[in-house]
């Protein structure tokens, strides 16, 4: 008997006027059974050219619009994601295996960055500057970029797409979105609602594309010198190919890659807070988002009990079909995730790991080709090799800590450097973790948990995280170039520092 998902997922892409080219080239599947939605005919190469000449060509005409009116394209296309809100959560369930609640928050991120970016429309400031000649004035603007290939991850196939493309076409340029092969329907979606926006209030043709396409055609779009920049979400070692190859050819890119997140729980903390916070940052989307917590690294005075409780909760989960809506852990996104999660329980154990709960598939019986795993708790004497290593999984791996300065020097000593938070409520503690002695990511949060960054603040990190900045803040600098203007509005022609000639 077919699973309802397909018939909700026909109907989905049906609302948002989305056309699905069929083939068998590509296949749409579901992690809530493993089984096959529908074949799809990939991009071509030639293809591929054709959408790059229409994307410059959109370009040239996209970036004299003026920004305000370009931000009305962004604000129609807010609308309708609004609208259709419940028919792209229902394919963020299908095609990333998200509970409802969490795939309908990560469309509400895109409903929220568009209004950012309307917002931002009206506000690209450059700065004014002194001159130190007499009658000069100095000043920075900010121009479009040109064409942006966005390339996306599967865990958080919408969102961050719209975090890189609301920003990008306010500030005048046009997109081409590589999405991961495991959620191509989304991107349909996702596009045909913006193609509905562009139509509504007259943007030009070609200023926005997507791609049916493997790995293949998103190494062409990542070499071709016609994308000004290429933002690329996805893990460390995806990053590692596409910065170089970007960097070869004088291209920019914007890197969100891998996170190894942890949390500090301090003796003073609020166990209550702590223990919903890190409940949900270790398990939400069944520990397959970069920002999922990894490591607990709490304080030997409270984590006897602390630990106990996390255990106590994990064993209450709701493990099953998140498009039921009676579960809280979906499936692993497929088979090469659950070994990975079974590898690395593996090796916790051999480097003197002890595991609490969790570990085990479950499930198999009722859906043999999808993945439902327990999350799981291990206990380590220290920060061994495989704690250093981010799984894609719901594995938290608990180390305890007697000073701060011991925690926070635990907390950095790994290769990623994406969200991290403390919990406590010693107004010192506090201050030291988000200070400059503190934690080293680009996101250090107190008293909440790893995940759930809100759009207004710039989302990134560093170190083997890529260094890239997305959303809100000043973010939207990255999708512009800057031009320092001088303008003489003297007779005269002094020359800089003094300089004189004839």
């Amino acid at each position: 008997m077919t699973h309802p998902i397909h018939d909700q997922v026909r109907a989905a892409l049906e609302a948002c006027g989305a056309t699905a080219p069929e083939g068998t080239d590509l296949h749409a599947r579901t992690p809530i059974t493993g089984e096959q939605l529908m074949g799809l005919r990939a991009t071509t190469a030639e293809e591929l050219e054709g959408v790059l000449v229409s994307a410059e060509q959109a370009f040239t005409a996209w970036r004299d619009t003026p920004a305000p009116v370009r931000g009305a394209l962004v604000k129609r296309w807010g609308e309708l994601l609004a609208e259709h809100k419940d028919d792209l959560a229902v394919l963020v369930t299908a095609e990333a295996g998200k509970i409802p609640s969490e795939a309908a928050g990560e469309v509400q991120e895109m409903i929220d960055i568009c209004e950012l970016a309307v917002g931002l429309s009206r506000q690209l400031f450059g700065r004014t500057m002194p001159s130190e000649r007499p009658g000069h004035r100095m000043m920075e603007t900010w121009h479009p970029l040109g064409v942006v290939g966005v390339i996306t991850a599967f865990n958080f196939p919408v969102a961050p797409y719209a975090w890189n493309t609301a920003v990008a076409l306010v500030c005048g340029n046009s997109i081409v979105w590589k999405p991961s092969e495991a959620t191509l329907l989304c991107a349909l979606a996702t596009d045909a609602l913006l193609a509905r926006a562009a139509r509504d209030v007259g943007a030009p043709e070609g200023l926005h594309h997507v791609l049916v396409a493997d790995r293949t055609l998103g190494e062409k779009l990542v070499d071709d010198t016609r994308v000004a920049l290429v933002s690329a979400t996805g893990s460390t070692r995806m990053g590692a190919e596409v910065g170089p190859r970007v960097a070869a050819r004088f291209g920019r890119s914007l890197l969100e890659l891998g996170g190894n997140n942890a949390a500090i729980v301090a003796p003073s903390a609020d166990l209550d807070l702590a223990l919903r916070g890190v409940a949900f940052a270790a398990v939400g989307t069944a520990g397959q988002r970069c920002t999922t917590m990894r490591r607990l690294i709490i304080h030997e005075d409270v984590a006897e009990e602390f630990v106990e409780r996390l255990v106590q909760a994990y064993g209450t989960l709701t493990i099953g079909d998140p498009s039921t809506g009676e579960s809280l852990v979906g499936p692993l996104v497929h088979e090469g995730a659950h070994t990975a999660y079974a590898e690395a329980l593996e090796a916790a154990r051999a480097q003197g790991g002890e595991l609490l709960c969790g570990g085990e598939r479950v499930l198999a019986d009722e859906f043999p080709d999808a993945y439902y795993v327990q999350p799981a708790i291990v206990r380590m004497p220290e920060q061994t090799e495989i704690v250093r290593t981010e799984t894609f999984a719901p594995i938290l791996y608990v180390m305890t800590y007697r000073e701060l300065d011991e925690a926070i020097a635990l907390h950095n000593d790994v290769p990623q450097g994406l969200s991290s938070a403390i919990f406590t409520t010693d107004v010192r503690e506090a201050e030291r973790f988000v200070s400059d002695a503190g934690s080293d990511c680009g996101i250090a949060n107190v008293n909440i948990g790893t995940s759930g960054a809100e759009i207004g603040g710039a989302f990134g990190g560093e170190k083997h995280t890529g260094g890239g900045r997305e959303s809100g803040s000043d973010a939207w600098r990255a999708y512009m170039r800057r031009a320092t203007n001088t303008v003489n509005y003297s007779d005269e022609l002094p020359l800089a520092q003094g300089v004189e000639f004839l």
